[in-house]
């Protein structure tokens, strides 16, 4: 089951949903109860395989890992 992220776009607070199949509702915010809540695009972060070089994204150094399959994800 995927994990989604939603923002509330009254108070901003961002929480995640573990949604069983494809469901496309909305869920009241944790921490204000509205129902403004939108799905956040999140970001996968893994092990990229299939060249010679093997990049562990979690590890990554830099932002500047974008061009190596880690979606240029700047904690």
């Amino acid at each position: 089951m995927p994990i989604f992220e939603y923002k509330c776009s009254d108070c901003g607070t961002v929480f995640e949903k573990l949604i069983s199949g494809n469901i496309s509702k909305t869920f009241d915010c944790p921490n204000c109860s509205s129902d403004n809540t939108d799905k956040k695009l999140s970001v996968f972060g893994g092990i990229v395989m299939g060249s010679s070089k093997q990049t562990n994204c979690a590890s990554a150094p830099t932002c500047g890992m974008a061009g190596t399959g880690c979606g240029g994800h700047c904690h």
